[in-house]
């Protein structure tokens, strides 16, 4: 079949990669998509040819025009903006398969409002938590000091993932309020901001592929947010990846599942939101029980690029049926070995960096799978054009093998103020050594 995604990332070239390998992929369309999805022959990119993944009914002409079969939504702006809806709802593309949920569903990652009312609702495990507008400004302020610091704040909105602050003491927290709501931070996104209790644990995400009835887990994977070593710095869109995690064993991943997975599918069948696609869950591992932090209705980056590497399994079979609402009747295969991934960012991000910087060592290969995000072609050369630019992904039975790896390949490759953390998935190490 001839299939097309929507992307330009790292998490796009992971999965185009992956798809690819399918025999049931004729041919492979990927809007824009990057150097790396282009120039090694993994598909098609539309990028040459002007098209904007939000230029629905652009995409819908081209998709009549190509004989497509199959979209997958990669990022979640187009399925916050309606994406799946216009598709299903233009007579050209209506029985075109999508997968990626509608925009009722895709709300679950627009508002973090919603997420948490839905939550809420359907009693699932999440921090405490209120939210505030400019006009309610004043009760947000009292509101803050009765909590206790740490204090999270999180834009309401979509903010490529920088949205979520966490606030050490309460003058950080009325200052940082303040800016996010008076000086709107994050623009639009933060015209409303949820004030969060602090939950202390370890983070992991959850990745669910579900056909609104059914589902399956896909591997787990913890991702390293801020920009500086030992968790410091800004917030970034991840800076590397590790799969799968140690404390998520059988009992922890039940607790899930009978919590939080299923609960979830259910709400959203129970509120009439027709949702076919991945769920990303954003969780906090909290003395061994799990609590949702946030949902994301697609694939994380950069876990996708640890986490589809392990998929033993057809991803077009299991693309198919889950927009069929066929996936109780395909199977997933999931790779014992461990996947390690570290991404390579522009100097100054996730602030101002400066792009269009030649990278070398592409072709020196040491049994890494390297990922493009922020790349582009460019007379001849492969240039950066983003802050997250590549991202490099080993397997081994070891995990600590499977890093060595990554971080043998990243020395490989260079550009101009090029930085990468040299710290991912240490704490797991220790985590594992220390027989917790």
């Amino acid at each position: 079949m001839n299939i097309l995604l929507l992307g330009s990332g790292g998490r796009e070239h992971a999965l185009a990669w992956k798809i690819s390998q399918s025999p049931d992929c004729n041919r492979l369309f990927v809007s824009p998509g990057n150097a790396g999805t282009n120039l090694f022959n993994v598909a098609e990119n539309l990028v040459q040819n002007g098209y904007d993944q939000a230029d629905f009914q652009r995409i819908a002409n081209f998709i009549q025009q190509q004989n497509i079969e199959l979209v997958i939504v990669g990022p979640e702006a187009p399925l916050v903006a309606g994406i799946t809806d216009f598709l299903k709802n233009n007579s050209s593309t209506a029985d075109v398969l999508v997968v990626g949920p509608t925009q009722a569903g895709a709300e679950l990652e627009g508002s973090k409002d919603f997420a948490k009312q839905f939550m809420q609702r359907h009693n699932i495990p999440t921090a405490a938590s209120r939210t505030f507008t400019a006009d309610t400004l004043n009760e947000g302020l009292e509101y803050l000091q009765k909590q206790t610091s740490p204090i999270v704040l999180k834009a309401d909105g979509l903010a490529a993932g920088k949205g979520v602050i966490i606030c050490t003491t309460h003058d950080e927290a009325t200052e940082t309020l303040r800016d996010m709501l008076q000086h709107q931070k994050f623009g639009e996104a933060s015209q409303k901001v949820v004030i969060e209790e602090f939950l202390d644990g370890i983070e992991l995400s959850v990745f669910v592929l579900t056909d609104g009835k059914n589902y399956h887990l896909l591997p787990e994977a913890k991702d390293y947010k801020r920009i500086g070593e030992n968790d410091t710095g800004p917030n970034t869109g991840g800076m590397g990846a590790v799969s799968p995690v140690p404390f998520a064993d059988e009992e922890f991943l039940t607790k899930v599942k009978e919590q939080i997975v299923e609960p979830t599918i259910q709400g959203l069948a129970e509120e009439n939101i027709d949702y076919r696609g991945f769920i990303f869950l954003g969780l906090m591992n909290v003395d061994g029980n799990p609590s949702v932090i946030e949902y994301n209705v697609r694939l994380g980056d950069p876990e996708t690029q640890a986490v589809i590497p392990r998929l033993e399994s057809d991803l077009v079979e299991l693309l198919v049926a889950t927009a069929k609402q066929q996936l109780s009747e395909v199977k997933v295969q999931i790779s014992l070995q461990a996947a390690a991934t570290v991404v390579m960012v522009s100097g100054g991000y996730p602030g101002s960096y400066e792009k269009g910087k030649a990278i070398s060592g592409l072709s020196n290969k040491s049994g890494s799978l390297i990922f493009q995000a922020g790349t582009k072609a460019e007379e001849g050369k492969v240039v950066t054009s983003g802050g997250r630019v590549l991202a490099v992904t080993s397997l081994h039975s070891q995990l600590k093998t499977a890093l060595e790896q990554s971080y043998i390949q990243v020395e490989q490759l260079h550009w101009d103020d090029v930085y990468y953390r040299k710290d991912i998935g240490q704490d797991i190490l220790r985590y594992s050594a220390d027989g917790k």
